[in-house]
């Protein structure tokens, strides 16, 4: 991984291929390897003929830890995407975010619609907008002081998970809660890309994604058969849909 000094933050990064590039974002308390690099993404859009950024946001990987919840602004986590692009002197990408990364990339498309090219919103749904899951379960399980104080499922699973990708619980607890405000109807309204909406048939944390695409003026809904919110990310079927669409 590669390391920027932002005027926005230090953020680390994967760059290989040549091509069209793609930015890829990743969901939260995960990383670049753990969300692309480990489950074949960045190799395959390689081998098709991209040039593959995959970011570290802050508060993950190799990336600046903040510890303020206001630092976790989806806004400040979308400027730090469009000064990695700026630092790479990439004028355009197509952008590719899951679950907190869709969040990530609709609000980097809305403040900078001249960085990107095509849009790809996945694991995420209307509940972008409507708000799904109790993020103040994960806050309590990431800031819990034993594994055997979290009391809920849900706080459990990300617990572990975060742990599993040695990440900074402290860190990820300020960025569940700043990074966790509903988007507006009319961001998404506005959206100029062609954006594909693509979510597993299975994912209880993505709701809606047909409702979504359908409110975004070039967006349609790809479904990915069978797979949920965990085990989507490198299932054949997602990797070849956005082959389709990117060409």
């Amino acid at each position: 991984m590669n390391i920027a000094k932002l005027d926005t933050a230090e953020i680390a990064y994967f760059d290989e291929g040549e091509g069209d590039a793609v930015l890829l974002i990743h969901g939260f308390a995960s990383n670049a390897h753990t969300n692309w690099i480990n489950v074949g993404w960045t190799q395959l859009l390689i081998d098709s003929g991209y040039r593959v950024i995959a970011i570290d946001n802050r508060g993950h990987g190799e990336s600046q830890k903040f510890y303020s919840q206001d630092d976790y602004l989806l806004e400040k986590m979308a400027d730090d995407a469009a000064a990695l692009l700026a630092h790479l002197q990439i004028s355009q990408a197509h952008v590719m975010g899951y679950s907190m990364g869709a969040r990530i990339s609709a609000t980097l498309a809305s403040r900078h619609p001249e960085l990107i090219d095509k849009l790809i919103l996945a694991g995420n749904g209307y509940n972008m907008i409507e708000g799904g899951f109790d993020s103040s379960e994960i806050y309590d399980g990431l800031v819990a002081k034993t594994d055997e104080a979290v009391t809920t499922k849900i706080g459990t699973e990300f617990r572990y998970f975060a742990k599993a990708t040695k990440s900074d619980l402290k860190a990820l607890a300020a960025c569940i809660m700043g990074g966790r405000s509903y988007i507006e109807k009319a961001l998404f309204e506005a959206l100029n890309p062609e954006t594909m909406v693509i979510v597993g048939t299975e994912d209880t944390v993505a709701m809606d994604a047909n409702k979504l695409a359908a409110i975004i003026p070039n967006g349609h809904y790809v479904p990915i058969p069978k797979r949920n919110h965990m085990n989507a990310v490198g299932d054949k079927v997602y990797k070849q849909e956005v082959l389709d669409f990117l060409t």
